[in-house]
């Protein structure tokens, strides 16, 4: 357990994949619900799409200042039921986006929601009413040319754009095309029937973790076919993990840049993340100095992620292995009770354990896995993100 132990991808351990248990660790929902939640039109099969995409778009993109008390407001000539802007110095009006019509009404005090279910020309007199008297500023435009022109976001000046464009070339630098030709590449799929982990499916709209919209991008990346032996599961065969990322962005201010990096024992069907262990998060809010930070930060962090060693982990996990904290049953409660865990949570930590591994909880490592297996059993949210942050936090104080 002293040498990381990386398996040839060109010889699994079983035909198709291989064995992974997927009741350790944490479940991580993100993908899964960015995989539901996106139409084909937003779903693409390798980042050299994904990035002539959102770079074309970018292309055609400007953006400028203008006063809020300048902006005009009118309903659509050809279309009385859409508005359309009309910007200082601008020779034709600008439509705007389900997103950017929200950021105006924001800037203006009115609620979008409401302005969104009058007819388009009453809802122009009342966002011209309270730019006129709303007390003038300075705004930032992001205007698109496709056709006609769109006005995808309008945000104060302050606002720090990063292009989604500049997310997606930091990953390309490490990743390639996500298609294989690096080591980081489209995830493949657990076979729930056999409990094997198969790395090489075929990246399809249903499949693919590509994402972008008129508004952000996301991705999913993983190294799969170079699974990292951590351990062993309680029949001998080696307890196997993968090494997994996903980003995010919004150039139109609608989130912050983001990207996560943790190790994992297998993705599904649904694209959810099964056995996360070790979850990192950087987030850059869009604010003035954004850019420097995304290049100074988040963009090398995602670099020495991609080509770090695992040793570090395989350590961590092996010292929590090691370090018994616990040989009674009223050492195992005491251990619990003091870490703010009920009578009735700590006899079912135990119990989880007891059931999986056959035996009682004595390492940090099996309290740690209890309690993230007691996590999955909560139906609040909320409580089920504070079980498993105390499971990690558990898990950080280890050595």
């Amino acid at each position: 357990m002293g040498v990381v132990e990386v398996l040839d991808p060109v010889a699994p351990t079983r035909a198709g994949g291989w064995k992974v248990d997927v009741s350790r660790g944490e479940r991580n929902g993100r993908v899964s619900s960015e995989w539901f939640n996106r139409p084909d039109d937003e779903r693409y099969l390798s980042l050299d799409d994904l990035w002539a995409d959102v770079k074309g778009r970018s292309e055609r993109s400007r953006s400028r200042v203008v006063q809020t008390a300048d902006i005009r407001v009118e309903a659509a000539r050809d279309n009385p039921e859409r508005l359309h802007l009309m910007l200082p110095k601008a020779h034709e009006p600008v439509a705007p986006t389900h997103w950017a019509f929200g950021q105006l009404a924001s800037i203006v005090g009115a609620p979008a929601s409401y302005l969104r279910q009058l007819p388009a020309p009453l809802a122009g007199i009342n966002l011209q009413y309270g730019l006129t008297n709303h007390r003038a500023e300075q705004v930032k435009t992001f205007e698109t040319e496709d056709g006609r022109t769109e006005l995808r976001a309008i945000t104060g000046l302050s606002y720090g754009r990063i292009h989604d464009h500049e997310l997606v070339e930091a990953v390309q630098r490490i990743a390639g095309n996500g298609t294989g030709d690096t080591r980081w590449k489209v995830p493949g799929v657990l076979d729930w029937s056999t409990g094997v982990y198969n790395p090489d499916v075929e990246i399809s709209r249903d499949t693919t973790t590509l994402y972008a919209s008129d508004r952000d991008v996301f991705l999913f990346l993983v190294d799969d076919r170079n699974p990292i032996e951590a351990g062993k599961l309680p029949d001998g065969s080696p307890d196997l993990y993968f090494r997994g990322f996903y980003c995010w962005n919004s150039e139109v201010g609608a989130k912050t840049l983001g990207m996560a990096s943790f190790y994992l024992r297998a993705v599904c069907q649904n694209r959810n993340l099964w056995g996360v262990e070790d979850f990192q998060e950087i987030k850059i809010r869009h604010s003035k100095y954004a850019a420097s930070r995304f290049a100074h930060e988040a963009a090398p962090a995602l670099t020495r992620f991609a080509n770090s060693s695992p040793q570090g982990f395989v350590n961590g996990i092996k010292a929590a292995r090691q370090q018994i904290v616990a040989r009674t049953d009223e050492d195992r409660d005491d251990f619990l009770r003091k870490r703010g865990f009920s009578k009735a949570e700590s006899g079912k930590i135990i119990e989880k354990v007891l059931m999986e591994e056959g035996r009682p909880p004595e390492s940090i490592f099996d309290f740690v896995q209890g309690i993230t297996r007691l996590a999955r059993d909560k139906t609040q949210q909320d409580a089920r993100l504070d079980m498993e942050g105390r499971a990690k936090k558990l898990l950080d104080r280890v050595g």
